[in-house]
């Protein structure tokens, strides 16, 4: 791991100062500026860096599946919804055509009760029926605005927003053997499921967070280094500055000692080495630029006791693996009853529709007779609006569990991976 860090702090000193280039003290104000560029570069810390990207990375596809396990519920009450709405479509057209027999056989019975054929009751009776009929059909309208409703909240639409529902063609269930066991269906939802992905991915994440707290305790490596400069206004303006190409001697006559030689007294003169150079003037960035130096350093760092710190790490580390670990069970366990509670829902209603079936197949012939008679008067209107009333409820029956059959299917097709939108 790289850090980088840039400091600079300035300093003005009044009154008696350490002139900072000759450490001496001075009567004088001094203002002094110093700049530090630093970065330190971690070799080796236990693979603690490594195991925490790691575990993020992890994190972050658990928390991905998270978010298509959220989708796919909303696939599935979307799908509901839907289904919801074409089965309230097709209840207001059986609603309908009640309503449309109903007010046939009014017409009818009511030409018969002015000839004299028919007794004013059977007319009151049918009446009541198409009253019956007719709220029928409104109830059916309502329960469709409702299901149109409840599908616009879970597709995020404005309740206002008039939506036109496309009826895809669902034929009548044929009723066949599922063409999948129950096991079959658990084995691919384990497989497929986003949940238990992602209940999977944060058991990794809590092993590689058990490596992170036992790395803890290993050693570290570390390299750092800076550059560093500064700048006082105490510092001379002009300097003598090598130019690094050799030194030169030269003859220096003492103004101070000398010998004596016949009786006169002659200065000694000496040979200096002096250095190749020049005075240089030194302005802010001068300065700057000539203090600049620079260090490296390399730090070893091997915990030998921590307070037990990293122990109680690891065993909170491992706790954590053990809850995700049942976690991740719980998981498994619910897929496997939700499989199996779909699986017998979708067989429940398979013989319900079944049955149904049958019993429209029933009524309809048993109301083909009722009418017949009623029509040259051998039954009377309430034999003959009871016939009528247990056709129209077996149909609306019909029309219900033929869509619950689909859903029931549906949610196994999705355990199956299988796209909802085959019909």
């Amino acid at each position: 791991m790289l850090l980088l860090n840039h400091q600079k702090w300035g300093r003005t000193s009044f009154g008696r100062n350490i002139d900072p280039f000759t450490n001496q003290f001075v009567q004088q104000n001094i203002s002094s500026n110093n700049y530090q560029l630093g970065g330190q570069v971690t070799l080796f810390s236990g693979f603690q860096i490594k195991n925490t990207i790691r575990r993020s990375d992890i994190n972050l596809q658990a928390s991905t599946k998270d978010l298509d396990a959220a989708r796919n519920d909303i696939m599935l009450n979307v799908a509901l919804s839907y289904l919801q709405v074409i089965t309230n479509q097709e209840l207001i057209e059986v609603a309908q055509r009640q309503v449309d027999a109903s007010s046939l056989q009014v017409e009818r019975t009511a030409r018969l009760v002015e000839a004299g054929t028919l007794a004013e009751s059977n007319l009151l009776d049918l009446r009541a029926q198409l009253a019956n009929d007719e709220l029928t059909l409104v109830n059916a309208e309502n329960n469709l605005e409702t299901a149109k409703l409840n599908l616009k909240q879970y597709m995020n639409m404005p309740g206002s927003e008039p939506i036109n529902v496309v009826e895809i063609p669902v034929a009548d269930p044929t009723l066949q053997a599922y063409d999948a066991t129950i096991q079959q269906i658990y084995e691919a939802a384990v497989n497929n499921l986003p949940q238990m992905k992602a209940a999977n991915l944060r058991i990794e994440a809590a092993k590689t967070n058990v490596d992170l707290a036992k790395g803890a305790g290993m050693p570290s490596l570390t390299l750092n280094g800076g550059v560093y400069t500064a700048f006082s206004s105490a510092a001379p303006k002009e300097r003598f500055v090598s130019d690094g190409s050799g030194a030169t001697m030269v003859e220096v006559t003492s103004s101070t000692d000398y010998i004596v030689y016949n009786n006169e007294q002659l200065p000694i003169v000496q040979k200096v080495s002096t250095p190749n150079g020049s005075l240089r003037y030194f302005g802010y960035f001068d300065q700057l630029n000539f203090n600049r130096n620079s260090a490296i350093n390399l730090s070893l760092t091997i915990p030998i006791f921590t307070n037990f710190r990293v122990k109680y790490n690891v065993a909170n580390a491992k706790i954590q693996q053990k809850t995700y670990e049942y976690q991740a069970q719980q998981v498994q366990l619910t897929i496997r009853k939700n499989v199996e509670q779909a699986y017998i829902d979708m067989n429940n209603a398979a013989k319900r529709y079944s049955a149904t079936a049958n019993q429209v197949r029933a009524l309809t012939e048993a109301f083909r007779v009722s009418q017949a008679k009623f029509d040259v008067g051998a039954v009377n209107s309430v034999e003959y609006n009871i016939a009528k009333a247990n056709l129209d409820r077996a149909n609306g029956n019909l029309v219900q569990a033929k869509y619950d059959y689909v859903f029931r299917t549906k949610i196994l097709d999705f355990y199956l991976g299988r796209p909802l939108s085959d019909f």
